[in-house]
């Protein structure tokens, strides 16, 4: 078979398990797991191989009309470069994984065939917006991954966290893809095509009226798939979906889409400076206000959502210098340790007995008991600290190297003063990333709360992918020399002075960290199980409140109060209650957007209720009485019809003879 051949079953087998798996879901309960797992496993192979043959090589074009349009044409075509097939295999990858995955963890989920033929639809919509060559068809997986989530974060649909959860997830991603699909046609409008090998050309020869208005209505959309600051509040709200989603969703599907898309359109952003800074602010931005609330969030699952805003900022921030071959380095780096990290949390929340809650105050005694996840959770949070070896470290130097080529003036992509924006807020959020991930792990693995009953050696399925995901956590760094013709030739090789700080920073924030957590460890030994050590000016977190309650009324109090040792409390002080609810924002959108959209909601209704209906109902009415004359006149007397007419017939003379007498006189 040709390379464009095997890369069209790439995206083609999953969506065709995902056919059957609705199909005979119910009918054939027995062939749900081999639908959802070998088209995935197939996949897989397939992408290796279509990234074998590219090899890092010259781009692989191939495309066919898809309908007459009579105007811009739309075609079905593939792209294949370096960037692709990568990013292909992690999909692919990730994808297999979270499904062997949850044949486990959902195995007695009367949903499971529906969360299985969705979960391959996702992969496949995102494999398409990975290979398409055409915006138009890359559309139709952005969208078809709008709807797929959707669906799985609201799994759960019987709590009013999850309907809530996917509701939001879904507005706020539609929020960003209207202005993002009116600039996909404004961008096809000055270039003539929605080819992206027709538009890089276009651009490359300034064919671009209007750069800087399209590039900010694109990244108002991406902001939306990549929960970029200020359209980052769904993705902390999504993890009240099954665990193996969120993985999904964090480490190759969704959030990634966005990213990838400016990557593969990089020049077209390139072409406005002011656009450049625009993503650079919105990445800094979301880098520090993520780690901050990253630290204040006593679920573990949200902590590693803000922890993957704030690593996408890094990715957004690479693509503001103008460096795409960082940014899509540290994506997938980023894919493979982020994947270890959900699903360890997954074996660390059922382990812990918390279902899909996951207070770490709670936790305590799991690190013996669950061996595979809290070696392989303790590799991914190095990786996420940016410690070497690891393949973070190697990726998000690559990024601090772009923006340091961008400040001092060796780079001319983008103005210096992006660079500078995303160096500063990278070195500082280094810190506040190996703070978070040093507090997750030491609350999570040596922690307080309450040991909740053994539940048993974890499943296999379970367990086995961690070390399979391990891997590239591992060893993908060390491939930099190797890879760097799937990168366009750049090198991702780190400098001494970036490596030195940033890891010095990331140490500084580890050792703070874990010395904050001595300190109150201690203050904890000397107070009372059930007392909260918190700031005097502030309260305990309201979602902290909420989840314990939640915790305590699903099931049952295990016999501790949450514990009190939390470094996070310390570190933020006054600001700890503000971080733990994401700064407000979801308030503040409230009094800016929710309300004022009832409002004029209320006020339609009113209108609609009491003035358009009011006169649908005076016409009504006048018809009713109008009848109700008529009616009183059909006595159904015939003397009384002929009476009427004689009479009627009277007056008719009377009046003609009146008339000719008038007219005579005149």
């Amino acid at each position: 078979m040709t390379t464009t051949t095997l890369a069209v079953l790439v995206p083609l087998l999953p969506f065709l398990g995902a056919a059957a798996g609705l199909l005979l879901g119910r009918g054939a309960p027995e062939f749900v797991r081999p639908l959802a797992v070998l088209p995935s496993l197939a996949s897989l192979v397939i992408a290796a191989v279509v990234a074998a043959r590219q090899g890092g090589g010259p781009a692989i074009d191939a495309a066919t009309q898809l309908t007459p349009t009579g105007s811009v044409p739309i075609d079905l075509a593939l792209h294949l470069d370096g960037f692709a097939v990568l990013v292909a295999l992690l999909v692919a990858l990730v994808a297999s994984c979270v499904q062997i995955y949850s044949t486990a963890y959902l195995r007695d989920d009367p949903r499971y065939p529906s969360y299985a033929a969705l979960v391959s639809l996702f992969t496949s919509a995102m494999l398409l917006v990975v290979y398409s060559g055409d915006l138009m068809v890359l559309l139709v997986g952005w969208e078809i991954m709008g709807i797929c989530s959707y669906f799985l974060v609201g799994h759960y649909w019987e709590t009013p966290e999850a309907r809530a959860a996917s509701l939001k997830a879904f507005l706020v991603t539609k929020l960003g893809d209207v202005p993002f699909l009116i600039g996909l046609f404004a961008l096809a409008a000055d270039t003539g095509t929605f080819r992206i090998t027709g538009i890089l050309g276009a651009v490359a020869h300034n064919g671009l009226d209007h750069p800087t208005v399209i590039a900010l209505l694109l990244l108002a959309g991406v902001a939306g798939k990549s929960a970029q600051f200020p359209l980052h509040t769904w993705l902390p709200d999504a993890m009240a979906g099954p665990t193996p989603v969120s993985a999904l969703i964090h480490a190759a599907t969704m959030v990634a889409a966005g990213i990838y898309f400016v990557a593969r359109l990089l020049p077209v952003f390139a072409a406005s400076g002011a656009a450049l800074v625009v993503l650079a602010v919105m990445a800094a931005v979301t880098m520090i206000g993520s780690g901050l609330a990253a630290l204040a969030q006593d679920d573990i699952k949200r902590v590693l959502a803000y922890s993957t805003i704030g690593q996408l900022g890094y990715m957004s921030g690479a693509l503001a210098v103008g460096d795409r071959g960082a940014a899509v380095f540290h994506l997938i780096s980023h894919g493979a340790f982020k994947a270890v990290l959900f699903l360890a949390a997954g074996v660390v929340i059922h382990a812990a007995g918390t279902n899909s809650l996951a207070a770490m105050s709670r936790m305590g005694g799991l690190a013996k008991r669950i061996p595979d996840a809290y070696w392989t959770m303790t590799l991914a949070l190095l990786a996420l600290a940016a410690i070497p070896p690891f393949a973070g470290f190697f990726s998000k130097e690559a990024v601090l190297v772009a923006a340091e080529h961008t400040a001092l003036g060796d780079r001319h992509v983008a103005p210096a003063a992006a660079g500078w924006t995303v160096l500063v807020a990278g070195l500082l959020a280094a810190v506040l990333t190996a703070a978070y991930a040093t507090r997750l792990w030491l609350l999570a693995f040596r922690g307080r709360g309450a040991e909740a009953p053994d539940h048993g050696r974890q499943p296999v399925a379970m367990t086995s992918v961690l070390w399979v995901l391990a891997v590239p956590t591992m060893a993908f760094g060390l491939t930099v020399g190797v890879i760097t013709d799937w990168f366009d030739g750049h090198s991702l090789t780190p400098s001494l002075a970036t490596a030195v700080l940033s890891t010095g920073v990331g140490l500084v924030g580890g050792l703070v960290t874990y010395g904050a957590w001595r300190h109150t460890t201690a203050l904890a030994a000397r107070t009372p199980m059930g007392a909260v050590v918190a700031h005097p000016d502030e309260e305990p977190a309201l979602v902290e409140i909420e989840a314990i309650e939640a915790h305590t009324a699903a099931y049952g109090d295990v016999g501790d109060a949450p514990d009190p040792a939390d470094p996070g409390r310390l570190l933020l002080g006054p600001l700890h209650r503000h971080a733990a609810t994401g700064f407000h924002l979801d308030a503040l959108y409230a009094v800016l957007f929710v309300r004022p959209v009832q409002a004029a909601a209320s006020l339609v209704r009113f209108l609609d209720r009491e003035v358009v209906d009011t006169y649908v109902r005076g016409s009504a009415t006048g018809a009713r009485w109008l009848g109700t004359a008529v009616r009183r006149a059909q006595t159904g007397n015939v003397q009384t019809y002929l009476s009427a007419l004689l009479a009627g017939s009277l007056v008719l003379a009377v009046a003609a003879v009146v008339f000719a007498n008038v007219n005579a006189g005149s």
